[in-house]
């Protein structure tokens, strides 16, 4: 809705942005846009036109997507993940899937949402929950494990005494998940008193970010931090991880679960799991 910054991204000048939604017009025999004051806007046979075109637009562009890649999007393995757990556990592990598989097109995409199965074309999602996804093959790969973790100086300086009280304990508060400290207390079976207080933060990214930089404790899945724990970024406060009532789910809608490329995932997605759950033990046994 502004010529000068249509110019700007399509690399021409604003006089040639003008000459070309009036060609436009002319070809079409119709306004398609007005000015309301020193606003830009589209006119009602305009605001139609776009509605209609649109779809085509789309489909030229990813025909040529297509043409470019190869290789048609439909064909692309489509996997989704919730934003942090694809960050910090799948993406790392991918490498290994994708070597051995070079003519596969992998389509990341990421959810924070629930996701109907039935109306998408994902081929394979790694979703926490229970297991209860409609229209879909739900297989188990590991239980969500919290841990209460901080920087190592934050941790080594916490008091020793058998009820946290946590008018003395520097916390962070994750805002999407607003219940965790709470289920980790319940878990974990430890005494408290006082208000969990302190900071906000939209998503375990951040919030791992600020325990480690000394902001406070934080509750976070294990999953999560294992690399900061193994490197020493992140220490273990109170204890060791406290299983919660939900684990990590491969999940795939029925009727794509046999796709080639998405049934070579679910064996490799699983062995990684299987993987994951003897390094946790192992770390475990070493105190982590």
């Amino acid at each position: 809705m502004n010529f000068t910054k249509a110019a700007e991204d399509l690399a021409v000048t604003q006089s040639g942005i003008s000459r070309q939604i009036s060609n436009l017009e002319s070809l079409l025999g119709a306004k398609l846009f007005e000015r309301v004051g020193s606003r830009l806007v589209l006119t009602e046979v305009a605001k139609s036109y776009l509605n209609e075109i649109t779809s085509g637009l789309n489909q030229i562009e990813q025909a040529s997507v297509n043409c470019v890649r190869g290789q048609s999007l439909e064909a692309a393995l489509m996997i989704c993940a919730h934003p942090t757990l694809a960050s910090r556990w799948l993406t790392p592990r991918l490498q290994d899937f994708l070597k051995d598989r070079p003519e596969t097109i992998l389509d990341f995409v990421t959810t924070a949402k629930d996701i109907n199965f039935t109306e998408t074309r994902i081929d394979a999602a790694i979703l926490r929950g229970r297991g209860t996804w409609t229209a879909t093959r739900s297989q188990e790969l590991f239980r969500e494990e919290l841990v209460v973790v901080g920087a190592p100086h934050v941790v080594d300086t916490l008091p020793s005494e058998d009820v946290l009280d946590f008018d003395n304990i520097a916390t962070l508060q994750n805002a999407s998940r607003p219940d965790l400290w709470l289920t980790w207390l319940r878990g974990a079976g430890l005494q408290h008193r006082g208000a969990i207080r302190g900071p906000r933060f939209p998503h375990s990214e951040l919030l791992i970010s600020a325990a480690k930089s000394g902001l406070g404790l934080a509750v976070v899945p294990l999953l999560y931090v294992e690399t900061e724990l193994q490197n020493k970024e992140l220490a273990l406060a109170f204890g060791g991880p406290v299983p919660t009532a939900d684990s990590y789910w491969l999940v795939q809608p029925e009727q794509r679960a046999e796709i080639p490329a998405a049934h070579q995932f679910s064996l490799w997605i699983k062995d990684q799991a299987r993987q994951f759950r003897r390094d946790v033990s192992h770390m475990r046994s070493t105190n982590l």
